[in-house]
């Protein structure tokens, strides 16, 4: 049973950890119009007050007009981005606002749309809001991202329950994910668990790999060589100002950037990749010199070849994350079709843009230079699952010495 005081208790820990609001920040909310995020978002938006918010301010979305629009509106309009919406996060992101973002909807709300419409739209939105995703990869603002569950959600994931019992199981599921149990203390139990985090990328900063190899049970059979001077991530952010924050909740990742040309071989994914309203199943991409030279789902086959043409960087990687296969989130049973929560269940990789604090000194650097260094670019950034049960990871280091890093789809060992 899920009380106010555990919905309160998962706002202040979104405000307090998420994006470690300071006193005098300003705040943005994103938010879907749904009752049960709706809700929630103000809860958020009530602590951020309580913690000395400067003002809140509320970006409302709404999936089921977005796919009226989408079924109804010429392409032209679709190619175009709202000026405001732009104008809203560029000048708060400007202004040091921390970001909250809701993810919860229907992950099948734009399954009945032509995918090229969706692609056009997207790719206005990523043009338009280049600079402001940049801003937040690069940690220039506090951000965190959270869920919470709709009937439409619900339902997907436990569609042989009754609505009600629907929603109150993922309701359960995620505040067993963050670590909300109604005892009131979810922001030590973060703490304990960010330090975890944190040793185990430490531990890995020390190997300097040059590369990683992925094999597994299921096709996955990979090389990802690994950039000089990259940096292994987890548990925490530091913003530019030095102020830590969980950019994801929940989170069992560490993670780096890949170099965009050295990926070769074949990754298959373990789990549904959620895009664009649509899920794409069974997905296996082949790469070569860094490149997606072939790829094949069983569903969705047409909205991942939009995705993989949304520009020469989407048929790249961005990212490589390790997840112990005995996540707490694997240990659920649950298909979220959610990535904020299934990426947190399995290891997974992200294709296109790679996060510039990934390499020593990147916050810093500019596009030409993170290139020359081997990050890659790109207007988009999706995370897609390749973990497993039997999935071993050794790392390469500089002088060709071979070492264990994962094994049946845990950690070796992290000292």
């Amino acid at each position: 049973m899920i009380t106010d005081d555990m919905l309160d208790e998962y706002a202040r820990l979104v405000i307090k950890v998420g994006v470690n609001l300071h006193r005098g920040q300003p705040l943005v909310i994103n938010s879907p119009i749904d009752f049960v995020p709706a809700d929630f978002a103000r809860r958020v938006a009530r602590e951020a007050y309580s913690a000395g918010a400067s003002d809140v301010t509320m970006s409302w979305g709404d999936e089921k007009f977005a796919k009226l629009r989408y079924m109804m509106a010429g392409d032209d309009a679709l190619a175009k981005f709202p000026e405001w919406r732009k104008k809203l996060y560029d000048d708060s992101a400007a202004a040091g606002a921390a970001i909250v973002s809701i993810a919860a909807g229907n992950p099948d709300i734009l399954s009945e749309v032509e995918p090229r419409r969706i692609a056009i739209s997207r790719k206005s939105e990523g043009v338009a809001l280049r600079d402001y995703r940049a801003r937040l990869m690069a940690n220039k603002n506090t951000w965190c991202v959270v869920s919470v569950p709709t009937p439409d959600w619900a339902r997907k994931v436990f569609g042989d329950q009754p609505i009600g019992n629907a929603v109150n199981m993922l309701w359960d599921a995620i505040m067993a994910s963050v670590r909300v149990s109604g005892s009131g203390d979810a922001i030590e139990k973060w703490h304990e668990h960010i330090t975890f985090l944190s040793r185990a990328a430490r531990f890995l900063n020390r190997q300097k790999f040059t590369s990683l190899h992925y094999k597994n049970e299921v096709g996955t059979d990979l090389t990802i060589r690994l950039p000089e001077g990259h940096v292994w991530a987890g548990g925490t952010e530091e913003a530019e100002d030095g102020t830590s924050f969980a950019a994801n909740m929940p989170t069992e990742e560490v993670y780096t950037m890949p170099h965009r040309d050295g990926v070769d071989g074949v990754a298959v994914a373990t789990r549904p990749l959620v895009f664009g309203g649509n899920t794409i199943e069974n997905m296996r991409l082949t790469f070569e010199g860094g490149r997606v030279i072939k790829f094949e789902a069983t569903a969705g086959e047409k909205i991942l070849k939009e995705l993989l043409a949304t520009d020469e960087g989407a048929t790249r990687l961005g990212e490589v994350a390790l997840v112990p296969f005995d996540s707490p989130i694997q240990k659920s049973g649950i298909l979220f079709f959610n990535t904020l929560f299934d990426e947190n269940a399995a290891c997974h990789l992200a294709l296109g843009k790679a996060y510039p604090t990934c390499i020593e000194g990147g916050a810093e650097m500019d596009d030409s230079e993170l290139s020359e260094r081997g990050a890659n670019d790109s207007l988009v950034h999706e995370d897609f699952m390749v973990g497993s049960r039997e999935l071993s990871i050794d790392g390469i280091t500089g002088d060709g010495k071979t070492v264990p890093v994962f094994r049946h789809g845990n950690f070796v060992a992290i000292t």
